[in-house]
């Protein structure tokens, strides 16, 4: 950190209950605290299977980009939680641990300088569809004021015939990351798959959206982040729609440049600037 300081492995909470295993977050803290910050709670991504606080998955994180110092640098409290990966349990607890993590942020807001109304909910891939999930579910003082998505899944039920040619894996494949995560085969569950998919939970008031992806895009095909963009117009929410020409998964691009991480993460510190009146 150029500025401020950070706050590793704060337990946020018990999985499951008080008697499981401790939930931590790492905290990044500007080093000027007054007047009330605007705070960004990010999710990281891996399939729900894989995965670490504070990484945007091994390619992304290989680019240099440092995007919780920039949003640091930007006048940002930033959060990167842990949450329940599929091998522990599945499906709402990743998302019960999403809640709980803005929860945490809300009622310790005092004591890091966090303005309660604006903050903010942020993931890429699998933590994008948490991001959006918190989005769209959360009430009171789990709720956030807008959301970035990075690559999201959205609607489990027709990621498989919307995958690209060139797919790496599709959500029909046995064991696949999205049967994983609810515990059963998606087309024999669709109950499940539905509960499990941002786009169901679409209603008039949701907050301001940005979602961000690649056209190339082989695990999480562009088509997720379309699909929910289109719900949400027609809810009324506002909804900002970049898709990377040419950009695959954790924003790997044919000629290995930076240029689409650079691209999102521009795009993604500025979307929550302007919701958060820093510009």
């Amino acid at each position: 950190m150029t500025e401020g300081r950070v706050l590793k492995g704060v337990e946020f909470a018990r999985a499951g209950d008080r008697s499981g295993r401790p939930l931590l977050l790492d905290l990044y803290l500007p080093a000027a605290q007054k007047p009330l910050r605007p705070a960004v709670v990010h999710f990281h991504g891996g399939g729900w299977r894989m995965g670490e606080r504070s990484s945007l998955g091994p390619v992304c994180d290989g680019f240099g980009l440092n995007p919780f110092e920039v949003l640091v640098e930007a006048g940002f409290v930033v959060v990167s939680a842990d949450y329940r990966l599929s091998s522990e349990a599945h499906f709402p607890a990743q998302l019960n641990d999403a809640l709980a993590a803005v929860e945490w942020l809300r009622n310790h807001a005092d004591e890091y300088g966090v303005d309660p109304a604006r903050i903010y909910a942020w993931g890429d891939s699998a933590g994008g569809h948490l991001a959006s999930l918190v989005g769209l579910t959360g009430e009171h003082h789990s709720s956030v004021a807008a959301v970035a998505a990075w690559y999201p899944p959205t609607d489990l039920a027709s990621m498989a015939e919307q995958a690209l040619p060139t797919a790496v894996s599709r959500p029909s494949d046995p064991g696949s990351r999205e049967e994983l995560l609810i515990g059963a085969v998606l087309a024999e569950e669709p109950g499940k798959a539905a509960a499990a998919s941002p786009i169901n939970y679409v209603h008039p008031g949701a907050p301001p959206f940005l979602l961000v992806h690649g056209t190339a895009d082989r695990f999480v095909p562009a088509a997720q982040s379309e699909t929910l963009a289109d719900r949400l117009t027609d809810s009324g929410a506002d909804v900002e729609l970049l898709l990377i020409e040419d950009a695959d998964h954790m924003w790997s691009l044919p000629d290995g440049s930076a240029a689409a991480a650079g691209k999102a993460l521009a795009a993604t510190v500025s979307f929550f600037r302007r919701q958060s009146g820093l510009s």
